[in-house]
């Protein structure tokens, strides 16, 4: 097995994104666009190119650089989303951050936490690496049951942290190490056993939110 293999668990899949992916990618980035606009990165510099063909160019050339792997989300062999592998660090850091975003007709079907477990199980074994990053605006109640469910640790406040929807925002931290999941996050999350209490966010780092 290496990164470029297909990784499926029921329904769910995840695959190294492909450049005929940006036809179906563009028009649910387009029609889930009140969906995501949220959450989306933006840049403090200005618009960014929607052009989804330039940015698979750019996404498969950090992969080819060691710098991330960029994954399309599947339900059922249907592409409902995208899951990225970013800043990838070698050395004594072997770190790295995921990313995600799912269309609305997808939502509530387990997708998003299946697949990031399946990531992550890969970032552990083939990659090689020792630490994963979620970071999540503290308004993405959604995004914050993700880590829930998967026991992913809560690591603390970053305020102002990455440009979305305009403007700075603040983002909760909450990692895995390969030694938290010896057996893999999805075996653990299978089987009942992700600790309930690991995304608890303090009182002293809640914000408010909507």
């Amino acid at each position: 097995m290496d990164l470029t293999d297909p990784q499926q668990h029921g329904d769910v899949s995840i695959r190294l994104i492909r450049p005929k992916d940006a036809r179906v990618l563009q028009h649910e980035l387009m029609s889930n666009r009140s969906w995501l606009r949220p959450w989306e990165a933006t840049s403090p510099d200005g618009p960014v190119s929607m052009d989804m063909r330039l940015g698979i160019r750019r996404l498969l050339q950090q992969y080819r650089d060691g710098n991330g792997i960029p994954y399309v989300m599947e339900w059922q062999g249907e592409v409902a989303g995208q899951l990225n592998v970013w800043g990838i660090a070698r050395g004594s850091l072997a770190s790295a951050t995921i990313g995600y975003w799912v269309s609305e007709r997808y939502a509530g079907r387990g997708i998003t936490p299946t697949a990031v477990a399946l990531a992550t199980d890969v970032c552990f074994g083939e990659a090689g690496l020792h630490r994963m990053e979620i970071c999540i605006r503290p308004e993405n109640k959604a995004s914050l049951r993700v880590v829930e469910k998967l026991g992913f640790r809560y690591e603390g406040l970053r305020r102002r942290y990455i440009h979305i929807d305009g403007d700075w925002r603040d983002h909760y931290a909450f990692a895995l190490t390969r030694e938290d999941v010896p057996d893999g996050v999805l075996a653990r999350w299978a089987a009942g056993q992700a600790p309930r209490d690991a995304a608890t966010i303090p009182p002293a780092d809640r914000l408010p939110t909507p």
